[in-house]
């Protein structure tokens, strides 16, 4: 499978949360990723991607509680959120770069290529929304994406049977 076909598809599924179409203001968030069973999430590069994207995470939830009880200026200064979605992306990268270099044939490269592109696009999308309502949906897509890349790392891979029933 091609880094596009994978990152498109991993990307379009993120997107979809069964609470956003009913109600995109009322949507259940569960910040806890799950446990780190992939024995890639324990080494050093791949665990800091996983703590940085959590830590992230954190942010994004408190400028969503800001945002929501009101506060116009949640979002005035992000300057230091920005320098570390920015090198958050680049540690998508380096982690990308990384598995490539080992041969790795499988999504997760193509993912962490994908998330390291998107990221600084949805920082652009929150840096540029106006009004409450277009700030929420940008921290919402920030969070979906920050969650991904936590779980695509901590998530074993998936092992295909080859069996027929």
């Amino acid at each position: 499978m091609s880094c596009d076909v994978a990152v498109s598809a991993a990307l379009l599924l993120a997107s979809f949360h069964p609470a956003s179409a009913a109600n995109p203001s009322v949507i259940p968030i569960v910040a806890e990723a799950p446990p780190a069973t992939n024995p890639l999430a324990r080494e050093p590069l791949f665990a800091k991607i996983v703590g940085e994207a959590e830590s992230l995470n954190d942010a994004v939830e408190r400028y969503r509680a800001a945002v929501k009880a009101g506060d116009g200026k949640a979002l005035a200064d992000l300057s230091k959120f920005q320098k570390r979605v920015g090198d958050l992306a680049d540690l998508d990268m380096k982690g990308h770069l990384e598995l490539a270099k080992r041969g790795t044939d499988g999504d997760l490269k193509c993912i962490l290529k994908g998330i390291a592109q998107d990221l600084p696009k949805k920082l652009d999308e929150l840096m540029t929304a106006k009004g409450a309502e277009a700030q929420e949906v940008a921290l919402r897509d920030m969070f979906y994406l920050l969650r991904d890349n936590v779980e695509v790392i901590t998530t074993p891979p998936s092992v295909q049977s080859t069996d027929k029933a």
